[in-house]
């Protein structure tokens, strides 16, 4: 017994480094604010006017369960990347022509990529 316990210890510790850790969310940047209106960002919130960002990251767009994307968001493709993620929040309407999103988007490239991280890390 003694035996068994010391070899499942050793074990773990042996694999426990190359087990992956969850990181924190980033911290939420002041500028989501603007987004807030419309999205929420909690594991297992409901939609809202806009989807939840919740587990985005790398998912295609249009695929969040639930939400009436427009046909365009359903129909672009685009997966969410850091790139193509900073690209639609800077210019929604370019980045996807004919989304239902009445946003102008945020022109600060800055501002654009603090949001983009802020969303991909809320997995």
């Amino acid at each position: 017994m003694r035996n068994r316990l010391i070899k499942t210890v050793f074990v773990a510790a042996i694999l426990a480094p190359a087990l992956p850790v969850a990181a924190a969310p980033l911290p939420k940047p002041a500028i989501f604010g603007v987004c807030a209106a419309c999205h929420k960002t909690d594991k297992g919130a409901p939609n809202g006017i806009g989807p939840n960002l919740f587990g985005i990251g790398g998912a295609t767009a249009g695929a969040v369960p639930g939400f009436a994307f427009s046909p365009a968001m359903k129909k672009s493709g685009i997966k969410w990347t850091r790139p193509n993620l900073i690209k639609f929040i800077q210019s929604p309407q370019a980045t996807v022509p004919g989304t239902r999103m009445p946003f102008m988007g945020l022109k600060n490239q800055q501002s654009a990529e603090q949001v983009a991280d802020y969303i991909l890390s809320l997995k």
